[in-house]
């Protein structure tokens, strides 16, 4: 398969124009952050946006066909569980989705170093893969709540 130099622009021309405003706006706060953008394609995605901080992912973009997702790397979640206490009965039923961290259970069946994410919603207690726990589809209940996600994340960064 042809490897092409897909930029931020090719991208935004793919999303509904519904959605173009989240866009913007999260890829404005992250660019202002600082953060590194990478911007590609491949056999399940049109297009995926990854934004990094350094060496850590912090918020991405997946646009395939049928969908529209978007994910934030919540490292800090324990800083702001107030806000996974507001996530919606349809934010909660994608975690529950979302596999198990095989770390948790199983030390080293996964990446050495990768721990997944341990937190309570409301009632309910999770141990997901960080790398798809966050993961939501982006509409109108979401993008809110994806936005809280990523300033309370920005913020416990700039403070740790």
């Amino acid at each position: 398969m042809e490897q092409l130099d897909y930029q931020f622009q090719d991208f935004l021309m793919e999303v509904k124009d519904e959605y173009k405003d989240f866009v913007h706006t999260v890829h404005e706060k992250l660019v202002h952050e600082g953060c590194k953008v990478v911007v590609g394609s491949s056999k399940t995605n049109l297009f995926s946006v990854k934004y990094k901080q350094g060496r850590r992912g912090i918020f991405n973009f997946i646009l395939r066909k049928r969908s529209f997702k978007a994910s934030v790397y919540v490292a800090n979640y324990a800083k702001y569980p107030e806000v996974l206490n507001r996530l919606p009965e349809s934010m909660t039923k994608q975690i529950d989705k979302v596999h198990a961290c095989v770390n948790m259970t199983e030390p080293g069946a996964c990446m050495d170093k990768c721990i997944g994410y341990d937190f309570h919603i409301r009632e309910a207690h999770y141990q997901k893969c960080k790398f798809s726990c966050f993961q939501f589809n982006v509409d109108d209940e979401s993008i809110p709540l994806l936005l809280e996600l990523l300033e309370n994340e920005l913020e416990a960064r700039r403070t740790a």
